[in-house]
């Protein structure tokens, strides 16, 4: 099944869902229950909570721009990274979008 999976994940759209997709809403949502959970006062809660709406928005609308997610995933680093008992959903929402692969610019010439 893993083989499968591989393959599918750079053809969204083809064959069913992308699970890349799959994943990356289900990192959001952990964040948002953990950072939901975190009892602490965070200065950039606001900010964190408004950019993990903006990944799930673009994770429900299908293939998400991966420039916009790596953005939005550096904003959201930055304002929840420095506490350790959101380490390991951070890390996942990281991997999620991580899984969509590396900014491509197209050549000219």
């Amino acid at each position: 099944m893993e083989e499968g999976r591989e393959g599918s994940a750079g053809r969204a759209g083809q064959g069913g869902p992308d699970p890349r997709v799959d994943a990356l809403r289900d990192a959001v949502s952990r964040l948002r229950r953990a950072l939901a959970a975190h009892p602490a006062r965070l200065p950039d809660r606001d900010a964190a909570e408004d950019e993990l709406a903006a990944l799930d928005a673009m994770a429900r609308a299908g293939e998400p721009e991966v420039s916009r997610l790596r953005r939005s995933l550096l904003l959201v680093a930055g304002a929840v990274g420095s506490v350790s008992a959101l380490a390991p959903a951070l890390g996942e929402l990281r991997a999620a979008v991580d899984g969509f692969g590396e900014v491509r610019v197209p050549r000219q010439g």
